[in-house]
């Protein structure tokens, strides 16, 4: 008897050992964090980012979970952010281009879509400071400046190819936006792809807009983590939306208050923030309308060899 008494109590404690670690997913929640990491990217006029970390909003919200710190990375470059996501160095990426994310799930990283950042099609433009540039066929043989394999380059080969144009048929050179600026400004260029401030300063200086992205691209922003953390921290995960939601909220019920916050930030004149201001879409929700421009993004990326085979948009985002 007693040793059935001794299998029975061997099987009871087999079978609630295999019950704990069944729910394993319940037991690696947020308990196991003391801190998270998250992207500050404030350009080209990223006010939800600048709000955020003014009102500690993100911190506020893990400490119900028992997170105590959110850490800050000043990362900005879309290939370092995704690198830095599938490293597990950093937990969310707070502003992403589809481009980025696109070009990491190409090449096999564990990367997910889980709402969206912004949508800015207006604030992405090319300049020039020759007024006689007013289609694509204006372009050929041009020098235009501007950052390779981003929404500004989408938009300057979708521009192109409204005038059945390629951009085989201009003189690409891959800049940084600010280089970009200072190459128009100093005749090195005969055209600029800007966004946010330089594009506003190279407006209000005079210069000449050839277009802007406004029905060629959607400039679509996200905000990623990785499959294998939303598994394991869905919680955190879920926390984070409920915080970003609580940004979005408080630039609605004050409005001047984050315009302030932002022109202070970027050293711009609070008029020009709120000019700025009216180009963007910052409504956090993953919409049909998102799928399908990144899908056209994927294209894109196709047509300029960035990537070699097609991503399935779809499997990238959970909503």
């Amino acid at each position: 008897m007693k040793v059935k008494k001794t299998m029975s109590l061997l099987l009871t404690a087999a079978i609630t050992l295999s019950s704990l670690t069944m729910s394993s997913p319940v037991s690696v929640m947020a308990e196991d964090l003391d801190s998270v990491a998250v992207t500050y990217v404030t350009a080209p006029l990223n006010v939800p980012s600048i709000v955020e970390k003014n009102h500690s909003i993100f911190a506020e919200n893990m400490k119900d979970l028992g997170i105590e710190f959110v850490e800050y990375s000043d990362l900005t470059s879309g290939a370092d952010q995704t690198q830095a996501l599938a490293s597990g160095d950093i937990q969310f990426l707070y502003a992403v281009g589809a481009t980025s994310v696109i070009l990491s799930a190409a090449n096999g990283a564990d990367i997910k879509i889980i709402s969206m950042y912004s949508r800015s099609p207006k604030a992405f433009c090319l300049f020039s400071n020759d007024e006689s540039i007013t289609s694509p066929a204006d372009l050929k043989g041009k020098t235009i400046a501007g950052p390779q394999g981003t929404i500004l380059h989408e938009l300057l080969v979708a521009y192109l190819a409204s005038g059945d144009m390629t951009i085989d048929d201009v003189n690409f050179v891959n800049t940084s936006i600010p280089d970009a600026m200072a190459a128009l400004s100093g005749g090195s260029a005969d055209c600029a792809l800007l966004a946010g401030a330089a594009a506003y300063n190279t407006s209000s200086g005079g210069a000449h807009l050839v277009t802007n992205g406004e029905g060629f691209v959607e400039a679509t922003i996200a905000c990623a983590t990785t499959n294998k953390f939303y598994t394991e921290h869905q919680d955190v995960v879920d926390k984070f939306l409920e915080a970003q939601k609580e940004v979005l909220d408080y630039m609605d019920e004050n409005p001047d208050e984050a315009m302030e916050e932002t022109a202070e930030f970027l050293d711009l004149d609070v008029n020009a923030v709120k000019e700025m201001y009216e180009y963007y879409d910052f409504d956090m929700t993953i919409k049909d309308s998102d799928i399908d421009a990144m899908k056209s993004t994927m294209e894109f990326m196709l047509d300029t060899e960035m990537i070699e085979e097609e991503v399935d948009i779809e499997e990238l985002v959970i909503r």
